[in-house]
């Protein structure tokens, strides 16, 4: 369990440090993904480079990261992990910073006997008075 919590960890350490590569290290070559930014899914490429990279261009510096309530359960080559994590950046020509807290689900394999990222799902809840809109002031 200890090296899948390291591979999340780590993932989130080197996106705060501007390091996409670093942090697609840990991505299998193929990515299902259910992200905060649309669309809906989709599969990608878990070592290209470029998607990452131009969302980071729309901050004033790599968002910094905070994985809490990590929970991981593994059987043989085969993981999954939930947490709650945060987000906070400014974003490209504002003065004003942001904390996003959202919801994390990772589905992760051994694979040539390391454990890689091969589904990634991010949400946000939403308020259910009728409003529909994102529940951006939570916090765990």
């Amino acid at each position: 369990m200890q090296e899948i919590k390291d591979v999340i960890l780590a993932r989130a350490e080197r996106l705060q440090a501007g390091d996409v590569a670093g942090s697609q290290r840990h991505n299998a070559p193929e990515v299902v993904e259910f992200t905060l930014a649309p669309p809906l899914g989709g599969t990608a490429d878990g070592h290209d480079p470029k998607p990452t990279e131009e969302w980071l261009t729309g901050f004033e510096a790599p968002p910094r990261y905070e994985v809490t309530r990590l929970q991981i359960t593994a059987d043989g080559d085969v993981a999954f992990a939930t947490s709650i994590e945060s987000m906070s950046a400014t974003p490209k020509g504002s003065d004003e910073s942001f904390t996003l807290w959202y919801r994390v689900t990772r589905g992760l394999r051994r694979i040539d006997g390391r454990w890689l990222v091969t589904h990634e799902h991010e949400s946000v809840p939403f308020h259910m008075d009728g409003s529909f809109k994102a529940a951006l002031d939570l916090e765990p």
